[in-house]
């Protein structure tokens, strides 16, 4: 690919790619997935060797977000508002962020 259009497509380097992220990161959200649950092991090797070295709970907790997204989408229903903010918390909780409510703009 062109570095023209690696740079394109690079959410950090262009707002329009991150605009599309952050817009399809919420829509992923109601059905509880990660904007990196959208990887395809079989489409490239690398994203398939990565998720061979990550320990065994997290891919067993990404298929299930998987399996529960396709359920979910089957049944024309979204995911329980009240589940999409705890989930979100606890995860921030787990990566060391702030919760949104105390964030500042720098």
């Amino acid at each position: 690919m062109s570095s023209f259009l690696q740079s394109f497509l690079d959410p950090k380097k262009n707002w329009l790619a991150a605009l599309h992220m952050k817009s399809l990161s919420k829509r992923l959200s109601k059905y509880g997935l990660r904007y990196d649950d959208l990887y395809d092991p079989y489409y490239d090797l690398d994203i398939k060797e990565a998720l061979n070295r990550l320990p065994r709970e997290i891919v067993d907790a990404r298929n299930q977000r998987l399996k529960r997204a396709m359920d979910l989408s089957m049944k024309h229903e979204y995911l329980p508002e009240h589940l999409q903010v705890k989930k979100e918390r606890a995860e921030r909780e787990a990566l060391g962020a702030l919760p949104l409510y105390q964030r500042t703009i720098p």
